[in-house]
């Protein structure tokens, strides 16, 4: 009879430190899970190299007191990755594995009850899988729940474990957050959860989760679109602790993103972004035909560089213009250094829904063709959470840092829009200021009794499409500073463009909550800036212009 010794597994991932094998531990332990979809012999786990390498990265490094260093790990990954077997894994790992802890709460977050069903039946599908396996266990107990080590309670999507170790499977827009202290969080798909403002569903969770020593959240998600949103704060964190920009040990960044300017359609950045491709998932196939049909049409190409490449997507599906070439502008300047500049001002007033801004445009020192932009947004105080989850941007956060004003009451007062405008008129040289007089009748009259420049400027074809095609060329030239202001950034994301015959450009809305005041104010404002010191005619002095040409 001959004796093999088998020897134990090279670590393939040497430069992980992994100080008290806990990071091996992790491993040796979700290899050794049953997958119920598995090609492998007795449905052995599917633990590819680069998930293995992830598993390292969390588990490994430890603090001389054997605590985890990483707290949280933000995994950026195309679809068709596996990423929801591997947070199973996980799951698993701090349920039955060497990460349990007594009385633990284990919670995942996905986008609906159904994506929530979905992650709760990757658990238990290997739990299940351990019990299919193991039927000696299976023979010796006196029921399923104890064969398998696990109440499985479908009907509630939560699974018991021994030690009072409970994992629960909840919905984004569930409610269900408050009270609860995790010490491991799956938040899935963060991108998409469904509470408008979804801020307060992290905060409760992390702020739970953080009254747990050593506890872990573990975020998954593909790309999203906007800026003003949960997800990219999330994900731009990960980047910056990435790139060194910022030191947090604490933080895992595992970005599998593309670059807006690579050849999408070239296989090798296929293969960089989606590393399960090499294992044969996701379906090259699939992807190939996928990239033929959005080759010809501009809808399918967004799906499958965001879903599929990871390419961060601008807000709207029909956007004025590249988001990246607008944020070429984003260099801060201050405001006192144009005091001596000819200003030009554009109020766009709100009806109660809509946020009201006045914009002030100079002309670019730097460049005689550019154009520096500076906005003032208010809005009411009043509900100023219920709007901030109705619009799904943080209102109350870009109150706190002075972005935006709230006006006592429920409907902006146009009483703190004049008073901000006739200070401006004070600071700045003012040569015009441009309202539509839809809502704007009496404050115009108001000021241009007291002597202020007020001007009309309807919100027209005539007026707007010469407008917005100088904003246009001055974004795309690089020509226009704004600052990085974010709620003016929102609103130019917001925008959905709609072009005549002619190739006259509209501004839309893209959805009926999107915002794009600051947007339509900034256009007057450098139209007016264009036309130069204030001496140009009023299209309304044209008398060829007709009401009918001034209708929007």
């Amino acid at each position: 009879m001959s004796i093999v010794i088998r020897k134990k597994p090279k670590n393939p991932f040497p430069e992980i430190p992994d100080p008290f094998g806990y990071g091996q531990r992790a491993v040796d332990f979700i290899r050794s899970l049953k997958h119920p979809l598995s090609t492998r012999p007795d449905n052995a786990f599917p633990l590819d190299p680069w998930a293995e390498k992830i598993i390292r990265q969390i588990y490994g490094p430890r603090h001389p007191d054997g605590t985890r260093i990483v707290k949280t790990a933000v995994l950026l990954v195309p679809r068709g990755n596996r990423k929801t077997t591997l947070t199973g894994a996980i799951t698993l790992l701090h349920a039955k594995g060497p990460e349990r802890r007594p009385g633990a709460q284990l919670v995942s977050v996905a986008v609906d009850k159904k994506q929530a069903k979905g992650v709760f039946k990757e658990v238990a599908g290997m739990i299940d899988g351990d019990y299919a396996f193991a039927p000696n266990i299976g023979n010796s107990a006196k029921t399923v729940d104890e064969a398998r080590g696990a109440k499985i309670r479908d009907y509630v999507s939560k699974i018991v474990f021994p030690g009072g170790i409970e994992y629960e499977a909840l919905a984004s827009d569930a409610g269900t957050a408050q009270g609860r202290t995790p010490s491991l969080i799956i938040a899935d798909e963060i991108h998409a959860w469904l509470k408008r403002d979804p801020r307060e569903l992290w905060g409760a969770m992390r702020a739970g989760a953080a009254k747990v020593a050593n506890s872990l959240t573990v975020v998954t998600t593909t790309a999203g679109a906007g800026q003003e949103n949960l997800a990219f704060d999330v994900i731009d964190y990960a980047r910056k602790v990435a790139r060194g920009e910022i030191h947090d040990p604490a933080t895992l960044p595992i970005l599998f993103e593309t670059p807006r300017d690579a050849d999408w359609k070239d296989e090798a950045v296929w293969h960089a972004a989606n590393p399960g491709l090499k294992h044969g998932y996701p379906d090259l196939e699939g992807l190939r035909q996928m990239a033929r049909e959005a080759e010809h049409k501009p809808a399918e190409r967004s799906i499958f560089q965001r879903y599929h490449l990871n390419i961060w997507q601008d807000h709207s599906t029909a956007p004025f213009v590249d988001m990246a070439d607008y944020d070429r502008g984003a260099e801060p300047f201050y405001l006192e250094d144009l005091a001596g500049e000819p200003c030009w001002l554009a109020v766009d007033l709100s009806s109660n829904r809509d946020l009201t801004v006045v914009v002030a445009a100079w002309r670019h020192p730097d460049h005689d063709d550019g154009y520096i932009v500076h906005p003032w947004f208010f809005c009411p105080k009043d509900n100023l959470q219920r709007k901030a989850d109705l619009d799904g941007v943080p209102y109350p956060l870009w109150a706190e840092e002075g972005f935006i004003e709230p006006t006592p009451g429920n409907v902006v007062d146009f009483r703190a829009v004049e008073d901000t405008i006739r200070d401006l008129c004070e600071r700045f040289e003012v040569r015009e200021i441009a309202f539509d007089p839809h809502l704007a009748r009496n404050m115009m009259n108001t000021l241009r009794d007291e002597g202020y420049p007020a001007i009309e400027m309807r919100q027209g074809w005539v007026t707007m499409a010469p407008a917005i095609k100088e904003l246009e060329r001055a974004i795309v030239a690089g020509r226009f500073q704004h600052g990085g202001h974010p709620v003016l950034r929102w609103n130019f994301d917001n925008i959905a463009v709609e072009t005549d015959k002619a190739g006259n450009k509209a501004f839309h809305k893209g959805k009926s909550r999107d915002r794009i005041d600051g947007a339509v104010a900034a256009a007057m404002a450098v139209a007016r800036a264009a036309a130069g010191e204030g001496s140009a005619p009023s299209i309304f002095d044209d008398p060829n212009v007709t009401a009918a040409d001034l209708v929007w």
